[in-house]
């Protein structure tokens, strides 16, 4: 049974309804936080997981929204405040994929991945700010990928909107540290989750064969990382990239 190392802290973790965020509801409801989580289209996925939580002995709330209306994340970040009394921490999860080769890749594939994967991250961080300053306390997740780190061909789009929000991790780290405020990005190599689900078997076989350890991440690996980046094990770190890959990028 995971320690309650969260216990009555409030956070928000975007893009939950499936895969790595709907892992990271899960050990942050283990560690007995109260979560509320956003998602963007099945209603049905994120009822079961509302039942999940409930399940594991603490509270939920889900909102379904789209992080590229900053006016929505505004609103569900006072939801959040309104119905707990409180919020400590967010965790930007929410993410698409638009692969395609960059000859052929169309403006609407870019513009959606960069909406998405970077603008809904400054959109859902903007929101939670304030708060965090006025009470000199708050801790933020930013989750992007190896692909911005290394880069993965065929995904310039996703490559450059994970690799910006490292940018973003980084420089909201050093300007909201006088402020208790710590800002930390995780970066998932192969894990197993839908997208990777969608993979032709061969592609597959041979991204696992370039990974150290062997074998693909789970979702569940992922979340424990961000479980301690959460806590107050990790007080003393921030502005960070922590890649949970399996050894397959051992560079800076």
């Amino acid at each position: 049974m995971t320690e309650q190392i969260l216990k009555d802290r409030v956070g928000i973790v975007t893009g939950a309804s499936r895969g790595i965020g709907r892992a990271i509801v899960k050990e942050l409801a283990r560690a007995g936080a109260k979560v509320a989580f956003s998602y963007a289209k099945s209603e049905e996925d994120a009822r079961s997981l509302l039942l999940e939580v409930q399940d594991l002995g603490t509270q939920a709330l889900s909102f379904k929204g789209d992080v590229r209306d900053y006016g929505l994340c505004r609103e569900f970040v006072e939801q959040v405040k309104s119905y707990y009394g409180g919020l400590d921490f967010l965790v930007n999860n929410a993410g698409v994929k638009k692969d395609n080769a960059f000859m052929l890749m169309t403006e609407e594939e870019w513009q959606e991945v960069i909406d998405i994967n970077l603008t809904g991250y400054f959109n859902m961080a903007r929101s939670c700010i304030v708060t965090f300053l006025k009470q000199k306390s708050g801790n933020i997740v930013n989750i992007s990928s190896i692909s911005g780190i290394s880069g993965i061909a065929k995904q310039v789009n996703y490559s450059a909107a994970k690799a910006g929000v490292i940018g973003l991790t980084k420089a909201l780290a050093r300007e909201t540290a006088p402020y208790n405020i710590r800002v930390n990005c995780v970066a998932p190599g192969f894990t197993e989750t839908d997208m990777l689900g969608s993979l032709k078997e061969d592609l597959k076989d041979k991204y696992r064969q370039e990974v150290p350890l062997g074998r693909f991440g789970e979702p569940s690996e992922v979340a424990k990382t961000v479980l301690f980046l959460l806590s107050e094990r990790s007080n003393y770190i921030t502005g960070q990239v922590i890649k949970v890959d399996g050894g397959l990028h051992t560079g800076s």
